[in-house]
Parts: C-alpha cells; sequence; structure tokens
C-alpha cells in the first residue's frame, strides 16, 4: 500500500510572488484557488491570451499583473518564488519547469504530478481554521467531493470555538507542557466516539 509522504504547509501568498502561467480554463480555476485562499494573493500572470474571465477579476485586484504575450525566461527573475505553469502544452511546461528548478523556484504543473514540486489540494475554511486535503496528486476529484463533505460537517461555529480556545491559551500563565495538558483536558469531548457514553 502506498502512503501520502507530502509534506503539508500553509504559505503566506500574500507575503510572496506567483508566476501563473497560463490564461485559459486552467489558469483561471489555479488564480480562483489562489484568490479563495487569500484575496491579496500577489500573482503576476503571464500568457499568450488571457480570457475576458481573468481580465475582469483582475481589475479590480491591484495584486494581480496581467502581461499579454508568451512566457519568456525574464519572467522567473526578480522576486518569484511560487510558479504554477498551466498551459495545455507538455513540453512547454517541461521546460519552464527546468528553468525553474536551476533558480529554486518551487512549481506546480497542473495535471502533471510527475512535474510538480508540490500540489494544490482542495481546501476547507471555516474562519481560522483551514483544512487541506491531498491526493498526492492521484485523484483532484475525490478531494474535492472530501472538502465538500467536510464543509458540511464542522459547523458555523467552528470559527467561535477556534477563537475561544486561543483566548483561554492567552490567559493560562503556567508552562507550555501544561497548557497542552489543560486545552486537551478542554477539547477532548471535540473528538470523544459517539458509543463511548454507552
Amino acid at each position: 500500500m502506498s502512503t501520502n509522504t507530502l509534506f503539508p504547509i500553509f504559505l503566506k501568498i500574500d507575503q510572496i510572488h506567483t508566476l501563473l502561467v497560463g490564461g485559459g480554463a486552467v489558469g483561471l480555476e489555479k488564480l480562483g484557488a489562489l484568490l479563495k485562499n487569500n484575496p491579496d494573493a500577489w500573482v503576476k500572470l503571464v500568457a499568450t491570451e488571457i480570457n475576458e474571465e481573468i481580465k475582469e477579476i483582475a481589475k479590480s485586484k491591484p495584486n494581480i499583473e496581467l502581461i499579454e504575450r508568451p512566457f519568456q525566461p525574464e519572467d522567473l527573475d526578480g522576486d518569484i518564488q511560487l510558479l504554477i505553469l498551466a498551459t495545455d502544452i507538455r513540453e512547454i511546461n517541461a521546460e519552464i519547469y527546468k528553468m525553474a528548478k536551476i533558480k529554486g523556484i518551487l512549481t506546480n504543473v497542473a495535471d502533471t504530478p510527475d512535474l510538480c514540486d508540490f500540489y494544490l489540494g482542495s481546501t476547507v475554511t471555516k474562519g481560522d481554521l483551514k483544512v487541506g486535503i491531498s491526493t498526492n496528486g492521484k485523484s483532484p476529484t475525490f478531494a474535492k467531493r472530501f472538502r465538500e463533505v467536510l464543509e458540511d460537517i464542522l459547523p458555523d461555529e467552528t470559527n467561535s470555538l477556534i477563537q475561544n480556545l486561543h483566548e483561554i491559551r492567552n490567559k493560562l500563565s503556567v508552562g507550555f507542557s501544561e497548557k497542552v495538558k489543560i486545552l486537551n483536558e478542554r477539547t477532548k469531548e471535540l473528538v470523544s466516539s459517539k458509543g463511548s457514553d454507552k
């Protein structure tokens, strides 16, 4: 049985610069994912043609820069730290991926797991709670469906609970291990099995 060995991280995408190459339907989807997670994500999008929906989104977003022309190697210069390739030509994606590797830029190539340094998983957000879902690049459809399940299961009050726990933690004037013990005690009912009281 295979095991997902990916290391999950949550990036502050409003503090790093992302280059998105591709301005069609896939580019729109990737841009939407970035903005859904953080409306202030800084994105430079380069594409030979940019669809009207992307242009419309960019009109009200000063953090999105659109460049309508073919990709040039110089697009990777400067402060680009993350690259998402959304063109439909594998050879172009592979060539740009190699250039990015030389510069140490982490890259995701849409629907091409073997050319990815990271995957864009589905996310569920309830206020300050964010849950990332990964299928190790095997089935984005399952990740999407599981996200829908979690969105239904997690109550709207989840964020209030997190805020309350944050306040409790800040008021505790004990050492780290004692804080953990107290907070574990106060939250154990959240994960107790339904049959445990029988």
